[in-house]
């Protein structure tokens, strides 16, 4: 009876599910099936420069196991640019990794998003009376949390101008900041901090340092969808549904 193969640990699952050629008419209906822990593989040797010793300690296999995964690997991506096949990236035998074991290190994606493993990190968050304020563009204060190695080592209470989005994006990368967590923004906003740098996780709704807790241990509840419109004086719609708010986690 052959024995059931081990499942190959992954980091985390791929942001595109594909590739397609540009195929003249009726030319792309093959495709080529590139399993998880084969595209893993790929991404540690060959994006990563790992070598094959270090690889095997990250997908928790043999180095002879991951000589072959590779060579298939390798096979496979050939086939479909050189033929002109769909490349589908799916299936295989893995499991995804927890993210908290001594295997993780440089190559670890989860740490490398969120700059853990021994670096240090500002998350900024709009702020107004210990809660997660609802409206970027009129935020008056940021609590800025200065992160070690995954946990919070300081906080400070900073007051801003409050001159609008362009002015606030420039505000927050002059303080370094890495990550923002807000309420509504608009889109101008999410431009801005984009060509900043600065990742954010907006229609978050209350506690300020229970929304910084979460993210740190990936259970932020956030919507990337937040758009917030401000239509005047008195009238906004944005993050909370607390008084006339409506835009944000629907």
């Amino acid at each position: 009876m052959p024995r059931p193969r081990k499942c190959r640990r992954i980091c985390s699952m791929p942001e595109n599910s594909g590739f397609e050629p540009l195929c003249k008419k009726g030319r792309c209906r093959e495709e080529v099936i590139l399993n998880l822990d084969e595209y893993e593989v790929i991404r540690l040797i060959d994006l990563e420069n790992m070598t094959q010793e270090e690889c095997a300690v990250q997908i928790a296999v043999s180095r002879t196991t991951v000589t072959s995964i590779y060579d298939q690997a390798r096979g496979k991506i050939a086939d479909a640019i050189i033929n002109s096949k769909r490349l589908i990236i799916a299936g295989g035998d893995y499991e995804v990794c927890d993210h908290k074991r001594d295997h993780c290190q440089r190559s670890c994606r989860h740490k490398q998003q969120h700059n853990l493993g021994g670096k240090q990190m500002k998350i900024a968050v709009t702020y107004e009376e210990g809660r997660v304020f609802q409206h970027f563009g009129q935020t008056k204060e940021f609590k800025v949390y200065d992160i070690e190695e995954g946990k919070v080592v300081g906080t400070s209470v900073i007051s801003t101008t409050g001159d609008g989005h362009g002015a606030l994006g420039d505000f927050l990368k002059n303080l370094q900041v890495d990550t923002l967590i807000c309420g509504g923004i608009g889109g101008g906003a999410k431009t801005v901090l984009a060509e900043a740098e600065i990742d954010l996780y907006p229609g978050v709704v209350g506690d300020a340092a229970f929304a910084v807790e979460n993210f740190l241990m990936d259970k932020l509840i956030y919507n990337p969808e937040t758009l917030c419109n401000h239509h005047g004086e008195g009238e906004h719609t944005c993050g909370d549904h607390e008084e006339s708010h409506s835009c944000g986690n629907h």
